[in-house]
């Protein structure tokens, strides 16, 4: 992972202890702790309300914290003005000048910290190249696509050479093709730069494709963090398991790893005793026609149902079985 590439040393980012509380009762965001190894794309992913994009604007400085540190490097920047902060930040809306050129919106960034203007030049000339918009400076906002104004918006942030890129549900106003495309150059520019990256997201594709780290949070409490595969695959909670991809889930009653299952014996990968969920993801199991039960009589886990629904999805089909 290289240290500095166009000028941006990728910073980790440590989110310590950090509360934030709306009247006397109300923690928006509730004692959540994060590391964020330098160069990590961090995924925060989580419903609507539960706390994620509050914590987003803390570590930006939009809103102060009620309690807790949040650290870039070995800078505190808890208290730090958001002009101080060094931190790039895409909103969801974009948040476009309509009427700049595009140049001129890049270029806004570098104004304001009063960058010479060769140096701004070169700096808004090498950002639209990076997002792939060369060519296109002196158009207006309104004579963009979505994934256009999408890229300038990035550009805009990654121009001023931020420590930390903030990202708040930036792919949440563009159509399905558009997000795919824009998740991929995404990937490619966060990666290319090595730079520090959270991402807000209530999509579990975005988190799961996209992400070093994510953070699954509820309710203002941070639920699970880890890897996507461990994310994925071995949830801490139920909340994780039914948000984070389909399960099917059912009560059963566990002695080490035999699971009782309706009137059928299992057998699972953990042990468990007492009762429970079982939760078994849908790409875990393997449908065989009744008339092949012979090649399947010997392996474990093996229930007999009778397929009551079905449904197409293009690239897959949904089966409702009952056992």
């Amino acid at each position: 992972m290289p240290t500095s590439v166009q000028g941006i040393t990728p910073q980790a980012l440590a989110i310590d202890q950090v509360v934030k509380r709306y009247g006397t009762n109300t923690n928006a965001v509730d004692n959540i702790t994060i590391d964020v190894p330098a160069g990590a794309l961090l995924g925060l992913l989580g419903p609507s309300g539960c706390g994620k994009t509050t914590l987003l604007r803390m570590i930006a400085g939009l809103i102060p914290t009620t309690s807790g540190n949040i650290r870039v490097g070995s800078q505190d920047i808890t208290n730090a003005p958001v002009h101080e902060r060094d931190i790039g930040l895409v909103f969801q809306s974009y948040a476009l000048f309509p009427h700049m050129t595009i140049e001129q919106n890049v270029a806004f960034g570098l104004k304001m910290r009063k960058v010479s203007k060769k140096e701004t030049q070169d700096r808004v000339r090498e950002a639209l190249e990076m997002v792939r918009l060369s060519g296109l400076d002196q158009r207006k906002p309104k004579e963009l696509s979505g994934g256009q104004q999408q890229r300038v918006a990035l550009a805009r942030a990654l121009v001023i050479r931020p420590k930390i890129l903030l990202l708040d549900e930036p792919l949440s106003n563009l159509d399905a093709k558009l997000r795919d495309e824009m998740r991929q150059e995404i990937m490619r520019i966060q990666r290319s730069l090595s730079i520090t990256t959270v991402f807000v997201t209530h999509d579990q594709t975005e988190a799961l494709t996209m992400c070093d780290l994510v953070g699954v949070m509820s309710a203002g409490k941070l639920q699970q963090l880890g890897t996507p595969t461990e994310i994925y695959e071995r949830p801490k909670s139920l909340f994780v398991a039914q948000f984070v991809g389909r399960i099917n889930a059912f009560p059963c009653e566990g002695q080490g790893r035999h699971i009782r299952i309706g009137a059928h014996s299992c057998l699972s990968d953990i042990e468990h005793s007492g009762t429970g969920i079982a939760v078994i993801r849908p790409h875990r199991i393997t449908l065989s026609p009744i008339r092949d039960r012979t090649l399947v009589a010997s392996d474990v886990n093996v229930l007999t149902g009778k397929v009551t629904e079905t449904s197409y999805i293009g690239d897959t089909i949904s089966y409702m079985v009952e056992s």
